[in-house]
Order: structure tokens, then C-alpha cells, then sequence
């Protein structure tokens, strides 16, 4: 493999034999050669993949489309069914929640195993503790067993680890997304400095904001295929088509009760109302230019956090954002309870969009707009008409002179 390349993988396939009964295996184990007593579920196949050094990649797709399984096959910890991968330099991966640590084990005796792991010598873990332990935040937790650590502790400890061994390729799967807003926020600036200092970065996120704002390349996984390897504004698009054709096809979700107080280090949408000229609804009439749309949300909160921030979408019947509006963006700062619950709400007056079918969808990020606490997709459906004949999406301000 050139110097170029950090990874190379070639006709990259995964695949698991299912079982329907545990007696089912006993048999394919007696009699292998005879018939196959199990389903196969190719989790990843024939994948084709270079990543230059220096390069980072986002890693897009629903779940169960295969993202994780890759980055299995990447770090080693999965053995290929067929193809091969090729990795050049010095890997730390943030795979699954505890990964590595030995849970009898203290913080302090799982940073000097780790960090023995990714390849530091004893001289240099010594060196790299306190920066370790200060960036985890769980200082006052150190030598107690991780057993009793919070999910949050556990990945702010494993993410400082993995971030501070001088790594060439970081790998991090979104399954780790947890903690605080604060956390998060010096997460993404950890990661923007490894950018900036030329590491190879692999990420998977449902956000597909961070996929744009940080990637030269986004990889949409589907169904354990790869359907698209391009720019990220290009993939995200193409993604964005194909949610939202499947969004018209999939039945409404069964109403689940509105959470009355977050988890600590949390925050969740609590209640959203969609209104067109004041009438709620699902499905509202909304006319072009003449009707104000207004979207209220409530919000629960972990009330020692700052308050969080919201986002709200208006996506085209094919799922593509076609406008967005966020409060850390117009410099809003939420007002809460004590109890950290709160309400939003914005609106669109004039709505200026043509006619068309559009959606609502809501986001619930912290206060950095960084971290993604809670998500609400397609809570309403507008209808939009019009009393004229102006054609596009949106209809612009505009001013004739002569």
C-alpha cells in the first residue's frame, strides 16, 4: 500500500450465519459438509474503499445499514469473510461502550492498560496521565472501579484515551455519543485539532450537519453496500432523497408518552404543536406568502447543563432540507424552569415557500448546537398552494426599477 493511503479496503465482506435454534448449530457443526442448517446476513459486502492520510471521512446510513461492521473490519477487532483491509499507522477506536476496559479495574489501572494497548510505553502513559484524567473530567472518580462509572464517564474517559495517544487514524462510531453538552463540545474541538494536525478521522453520525462541516468525504452505507462516495454535500443530499422517500412510506409511529424530566446530563423534546394560521394539526393548509407558520416546542432539561439549543427543519416531500433555523445560530439562549423544562416557540410569517408538499422536522442539540440530545422527524406535513403563478421553491423579496 503507497505511503499515501491510511486504509485500503478491497471487495470488503462481512457475513453471519443465523441460526434459528440452538440444536441447529450442533448440527452444522456434525454436518458441515452435507447441507447448511443456517440463514447467512452479508452485514457488509464488497465494499471498495482508499482513505488518504490526513483525510477524514463521515460514515452515513440508518442503522443496521452496516457502518459499525466496518469500522470493525478497519480496527481489526472483526475478521474479514472475504476481501482484505489495509491500515498504515497507529489506530485508537472508540467502538462500543467499555471496549477495553476491565470493568474490576479502576479508572486509573484501565487508562495505563488502554493507553498500553494503542501502543504508549509505560514513560510515556506517566507523561500523559494528568492531561488524560483533567480532559475525562472524572478525576474525583479515578480509582474507582469503572464498573460504577455513569455511561457518560465511561466514554468521556475511553474518548480522552483514545485522543490523547498521538494516534494516526482515529476511529469513532456514533454509538458513543453520550454525555454533556460541555463534553461534547470539547470533544469536537479535540477533533478538529487531530484534523488539523493531519490525522486520518473515521466517524459515523446521524448528524449529518457535522458530516459537512467536517468532512473532505461522506460514505452512505445501505443495506451493508456502498451507495455513494463523494463530497459531502453530494451524499448527504442523495441520502437525504432517499429518507425522505421513505418516509412517505412508512406508517406513523405509535405516540409514545412525553418525558417529564431528562437524564442527568440530557435534555428531550417534551411536546411539539405545528400551526398554520393557528389551527394544529399533522397535515395543515398552509397559503404561499399570506399564512404564518408557527412550530412551539417543549423541552426537558438535566438543569445543572446550560440550556440547550433547537433547531428546526422544513424538508421537501423528497427529504432534502430546503430551510433551517437554529437558536445558537441567531443567538438565542433558551430561558428554562428550575426544574430545566422550557418551551420555544418560532415562527415563519408570510410563509415564503411555492407550492408544494413540505415537512417539519425538530432538533435538540446542546448549547454549543454540536451534540445531539434528541431528534423529532417529520412531526408535520404542509401542504402549500398558492394564488398565483410564480414558480421555484421559494419566493424572494425582491424590488423592480426602471
Amino acid at each position: 500500500m503507497s505511503s499515501d493511503w491510511a486504509i485500503c479496503a478491497e471487495n470488503l465482506a462481512k457475513c453471519y450465519a443465523l441460526f434459528d435454534r440452538p440444536a441447529d448449530r450442533l448440527k452444522q457443526m456434525l454436518w458441515r459438509a452435507r447441507r447448511k442448517y443456517y440463514r447467512e446476513f452479508w452485514a457488509l459486502h464488497d465494499v471498495n474503499l482508499k482513505i488518504r492520510q490526513g483525510e477524514v471521512l463521515g460514515i452515513i446510513g440508518r442503522n443496521g445499514a452496516g457502518k459499525s461492521t466496518l469500522l470493525q473490519l478497519i480496527c481489526g477487532t472483526l475478521t474479514p469473510t472475504s476481501g482484505k483491509v489495509a491500515v498504515n499507522g497507529r489506530v485508537a477506536a472508540l467502538l462500543e461502550l467499555g471496549a477495553g476496559f476491565n470493568p474490576e479495574f479502576s479508572g486509573r489501572e484501565n487508562v495505563y492498560f488502554a493507553a498500553a494497548v494503542l501502543g504508549l510505553r509505560s514513560a510515556e502513559i506517566d507523561a500523559r496521565f494528568d492531561m488524560i484524567v483533567d480532559f475525562s473530567g472524572v478525576r474525583d472518580f479515578i480509582d474507582q472501579p469503572v464498573k460504577t462509572y455513569s455511561s457518560g464517564m465511561y466514554v468521556r474517559l475511553a474518548f480522552s484515551i483514545a485522543t490523547s495517544v498521538d494516534p494516526d487514524i482515529l476511529v469513532i462510531d456514533e454509538a458513543l455519543s453520550v454525555g454533556d453538552g460541555q463534553f461534547a463540545r470539547k470533544s469536537f474541538d479535540r477533533i478538529i485539532s487531530l484534523k488539523e494536525a493531519g490525522k486520518t478521522i473515521l466517524f459515523c453520525s446521524h448528524a449529518l450537519y457535522q458530516i459537512e462541516a467536517l468532512c473532505g468525504r461522506a460514505l452512505w452505507l445501505e443495506q451493508g453496500q456502498a451507495l455513494a462516495l463523494d463530497t459531502p454535500a453530494s451524499v448527504v443530499s442523495a441520502y437525504q432523497t432517499f429518507l425522505g422517500r421513505e418516509a412517505e412510506n412508512t406508517p406513523a409511529a405509535a405516540v409514545t408518552p412525553a418525558p417529564t424530566f431528562a437524564p442527568a446530563g440530557a435534555a428531550r423534546i417534551a411536546g411539539i404543536e405545528v400551526l398554520a394560521d393557528n389551527r394544529a394539526g399533522k397535515t395543515l393548509a398552509v397559503t404561499s406568502r399570506h399564512s404564518t407558520v408557527s412550530i412551539r416546542t417543549r423541552f426537558v432539561s438535566d438543569p445543572t447543563l446550560p440550556a440547550p439549543s433547537i433547531a428546526v427543519g422544513i424538508l421537501a416531500a423528497n427529504g432534502q432540507a430546503v430551510a433551517t433555523a437554529g437558536t445558537h445560530n441567531d443567538g438565542i439562549t433558551l430561558s428554562r424552569q428550575a426544574d430545566g423544562s422550557g418551551e420555544v416557540r418560532i415562527d415563519f410569517p408570510a410563509f415564503p415557500l411555492l407550492k408544494g408538499t413540505y415537512m417539519v422536522s425538530i432538533w435538540l442539540m446542546c448549547e454549543a448546537g454540536l451534540h445531539m440530545y434528541d431528534t423529532a422527524e417529520f412531526v408535520a406535513t404542509l401542504h402549500v398552494t398558492q394564488t398565483d403563478l410564480e414558480q421555484g421553491v421559494v419566493s424572494l423579496d425582491h424590488h423592480w426599477a426602471q
